[in-house]
């Protein structure tokens, strides 16, 4: 089970990024998704999750209106649309997988939601 998360980068406040978690060796369709992100020094922390189904979406209070989670199971792929970013939102972004079952719409916002976890990709916002 892998899970590769991409399309970080440099960008201004303001501005956008889209982040892409790509599944491999197993389907994400059977898979609730979590994006966490970790600043330096800080604690690994939530952002938004979305239902193996797609029916439940959750954000983090610091992200809602600004972020939107989605998946698309034919590409075996989540993303993280990132908007209107600012300072606060620099850190590495961290994509996660929860075996689930189709009717299973609980929100996991715990890092012990998720069995599997794919590597960090930086996210830094700065003028």
């Amino acid at each position: 089970v892998q899970l590769q998360a991409s399309g970080g980068g440099l960008v201004q406040p303001g501005g956008s990024l889209r982040l892409s978690c790509k599944a491999s060796q197993f389907t994400m369709a059977h898979y609730a998704i979590g994006w966490f992100r970790q600043a330096p020094g800080k604690e690994r922390e939530f952002v938004a999750t979305i239902s193996r189904s797609g029916a439940m979406l959750y954000y983090a209070d610091s992200v809602k209106g600004r972020f939107t989670i989605s998946r698309d199971n034919d590409q075996n792929t989540a993303y993280l649309q990132m908007n209107n970013l600012t300072p606060e939102d620099t850190a590495a972004y961290f994509c996660a997988a929860a075996a689930s079952i189709l009717t299973d719409d609980r929100r996991r916002i715990d890092e012990g939601d998720y069995e599997y976890w794919g590597q960090g990709t930086q996210v830094t916002v700065s003028s």
